[in-house]
């Protein structure tokens, strides 16, 4: 069963779910999705760490052997090409990295050189198993460091968690193309709705199957829980509002392995998404 968390926003307790879900569990794989700042591994605290880098493929043209035919021009349809000056020009940035240009030179003037833009790192916290990518820093895209986390999902766990980036772009696409359901994190505001109604258009273009935890609840209007029942989204679960969750989570701590409350509401959260799945 994978397991992917989003929402609409940083900040609504989107790592908050994620860890605490996989902590509960008996055994869980964690994938940490969020490359530009991963967070998940500051309340698990990981041990026996390894670590390994993750690079692309990038096109060098030959200027001897090029002709300025522009065949790789044409082809690159994001324009990661230009000929200026009678010079094929890279743009690095916007390059996707197929390898179609260099497949495509008559003149096989191109090759292609490898970049690091980040790295994953693998570790142990009790029941859990810990996989971290990180993207470095100036890098734009952290969709390759995505694929290779969700390519590397241990198929002797049966429970992975997949941490995703915030908001709806193309990292957090990459994140949930092979989850078996979505778990959509919105808090009790104006603003979490909207954010709320992002990912939940997101659900609704992949055709996954979700439902709605609602954070940080207290006793009054709820703009999210609204939203919920107006486009008759399942609530999987409720999470009040709490001086004493804040203080165990600011301080890097897991809720249910410090208090037994935290893990029974965990507990039911388990099940319930045990029984979706399995609808």
């Amino acid at each position: 069963m994978r397991i992917a968390v989003l929402s609409g926003k940083g900040g609504t307790g989107k790592t908050f779910v994620s860890v605490n879900l996989a902590a509960a569990s008996k055994k869980a794989f964690y994938l940490d999705c969020d490359v530009e700042e991963p967070n998940g591994h500051l309340f698990f605290k990981p041990e026996d760490i390894t670590t390994k880098t993750v690079s692309v493929k990038l096109p060098v043209v030959d200027k001897n052997k090029c002709s300025g035919c522009r065949k790789c021009i044409d082809f690159c349809k994001f324009n990661a090409l230009a000929h200026i000056a009678k010079n094929i020009i890279v743009f690095d940035e916007v390059c996707h990295s197929c390898g179609g240009c260099a497949l495509l030179c008559p003149e096989k003037a191109i090759s292609e050189r490898e970049k690091v833009i980040g790295k994953i790192e693998k570790g142990i916290s009790e029941n859990v198993l810990i996989s971290t990518g990180t993207m470095n820093t100036g890098e734009t895209s952290g969709v390759p460091i995505i694929r290779e986390l969700i390519e590397d999902i241990a198929s002797d766990i049966d429970f992975t968690v997949i941490d995703c980036p915030p908001g709806s772009a193309c990292v957090v696409m990459e994140s949930i193309k092979e989850a078996d359901y979505l778990i959509l994190v919105a808090e009790p505001t104006i603003f979490g709705a909207h954010n709320l109604n992002m990912v939940y258009k997101l659900a609704k273009l992949f055709k996954k199957p979700f439902g709605v935890v609602l954070n940080k609840c207290i006793e009054d209007y709820n703009p999210s829980l609204e939203f919920c029942k107006e486009n008759n989204i399942k609530i999987l679960g409720e999470i009040p509002f709490s001086n004493e969750l804040g203080k165990i989570n600011s301080n890097g701590q897991i809720a249910v392995r410090e208090k037994e409350e935290y893990k029974e509401l965990f507990d039911k959260l388990l099940l319930k998404l045990a029984r979706e799945v399995i609808a």
